[in-house]
């Protein structure tokens, strides 16, 4: 007997719909067959499922079983494939009702006993089975939470094998949960535990930092140990505006399909903070594996990506953010597939400005030579530099200027702004969902918003010539220049504003 289920492969962050066909009654030894390119976990799914069948109270197959994961040139990869064969089987044996198959998705890894596990992506999955206009989806109840964000459809939360089989004849009732995203936003949340009200002097790289998160800009800190740079570059979380919906939306099927399990009380509703470390590796950085899954920089997406110790990290790793940096988005290709990633974050780098860190620094004598300086600047290549729209230096604050100081501003004061900020821009480009920010303006938003008057335009021409900046610098310049502007919530850039902007990009002439 032939019996069908609906199941799905996740690739990227991007769900692709896969039918599990399973017959049973063929002719021949006692077998069973797992076809349709599967990898070693989801050929590992014999032994659970009939186990799983045995322990649930159910007869296994007596004779020759074939399942088929369609389609065939699609590589499947993970336990999710167990409830579906599983059900699948059963189905083909006249031990679960068909019918009621082919109107829900189905996905989840199953324990010997016949409990559910959970498993990743469900998101996404839940959104496949909506464009496929399925009824529902039945998924572990561990994993059910998170395809909940998605209206109108049924998602049933299933606790083991045997409850998904009397739910499908029919025996015992199984609620839906509630499609509400409020529950993952909810906005009482407790506030972060790193404030800027923590944080004496620096006041003008506190006002970069509140430049660079209104507008969405890329960020250079350079500085001595102990200026600062790390503690500051921390609190960037408690000023990031909110998420709108889609934006949250993105983060979380982000977070789903890397396997971060979604629960509503755990969830924040801000953007994502990421800081790895210097040792990681390109794929961990940039994504991929053989089955391509999200690295740290879609992990970051619509939130920060902290590169604490920058010429700490390998110059090769560092050379792959180039292009993700200009396109917000990273291609990956690889044997088994070529999935496109999303990847418009908000880049931090801190660094010390020589290998003993102390480079310039009054109170304390560097012991580092010339060409030693220079093999640990050279780390950085130009075209990262310029890549990079806002350069802010440290300087080391002496005991008695840390003692003088008041208190800094608290955090929620500097969100304010950078929000009122961020509503400006989300105005100003409300046709393009793609580009919601200043940083991400392209050469047409650029000419229509950053427009300059003739005085404003030869003046930032005679800084171009005199610091020998390059094309993408004089973009960058403009448009911190505009979000300087939208924090003065003017309508034009005036003389102030390019002016604090050009001095943004101090180590273009300084250090590189």
């Amino acid at each position: 007997m032939l019996a069908t289920t609906q199941s799905a492969a996740l690739l990227g962050i991007e769900a692709h719909p896969v039918q599990v066909e399973v017959n049973t009654g063929e002719v021949g030894e006692l077998k069973f067959i797992l076809v349709g390119l599967p990898d070693a976990a989801v050929k590992e799914s014999q032994d659970r499922v009939f186990s799983a069948i045995s322990n649930s109270g159910y007869r296994q197959p007596e004779t020759r079983t074939t399942v088929n994961l369609a389609p065939g040139d699609l590589r499947k990869e993970g336990p999710a494939y167990d409830l579906p064969i599983a059900l699948g089987i059963l189905a083909a044996m006249k031990q679960c009702d068909a019918a009621p198959l082919q109107n829900y998705l189905i996905a989840g890894e199953l324990s010997l006993s016949g409990k559910t596990q959970a498993i990743k992506g469900t998101l996404a999955m839940a959104r496949l089975a909506r464009r496929l206009n399925k009824k529902g989806i039945l998924l572990p109840n561990a994993s059910a939470n998170e395809a909940a964000l998605v209206n109108g459809l049924e998602v049933i939360p299933l606790e083991s094998l045997d409850q998904a089989v009397r739910f499908l004849n029919r025996e015992i009732p199984i609620d839906p949960l509630p499609a509400d995203i409020n529950t993952f936003r909810n906005p009482s949340h407790d506030p972060a535990p790193l404030d800027f009200a923590d944080v004496k002097g620096q006041h003008n790289l506190r006002r970069a930092v509140e430049i660079a998160v209104s507008g969405g800009h890329n960020l250079i800190i350079i500085g001595p140990p102990g200026s600062g740079k790390s503690m500051i570059a921390k609190r960037i979380p408690g000023i990031m505006p909110q998420p709108e919906l889609d934006e949250f939306l993105e983060i979380l099927s982000i977070q789903s399909a890397a396997g971060i399990t979604l629960e509503p009380t755990k969830t924040r509703n801000q953007r994502p903070f990421r800081s790895p470390h210097h040792t990681i590796s390109d794929v961990g950085l940039l994504g991929g594996g053989t089955f391509p899954r999200p690295g740290e920089i879609s992990l970051a997406h619509q939130g920060v990506l902290l590169l604490d110790e920058l010429p700490e990290f390998r110059r090769n790793t560092l050379e792959v953010l180039r292009q993700p940096l200009e396109d917000g988005q990273v291609t990956i290709s690889r044997s088994a597939a070529k999935v496109t990633l999303p990847a418009a974050f908000m880049l931090v780098c801190a660094m010390n400005p020589c290998p003993c860190g102390y480079s310039g620094d009054s109170a304390h004598a560097c012991r580092c030579s010339m060409p030693q300086i220079q093999r640990y600047r050279s780390r950085i290549s130009g075209p990262l530099l310029d890549r990079i729209d806002i350069h802010i230096e440290a300087p080391a604050l002496r005991i008695e200027e840390l003692r003088a100081a008041q208190a800094g501003e608290p955090s929620a004061s500097i969100r304010e702004r950078c929000t009122a900020a961020r509503k400006l821009q989300y105005q100003r480009f409300k046709d393009k969902p793609d580009n919601r920010c200043n940083s991400r303006m392209e050469q047409a938003d650029i000419q229509k918003y950053c427009a300059l008057d003739k005085q404003l335009s030869q003046q930032l021409q005679n800084a171009m010539q005199e610091f020998a900046l390059s094309a993408r610098a004089y973009d960058r310049i403009l448009k911190v220049a505009r979000t300087i502007a939208d924090l003065a919530q003017s309508d034009t850039i005036k003389n102030p504003h390019l002016l604090e902007a050009i001095q943004y990009r101090s180590l273009d002439r300084q250090l590189f």
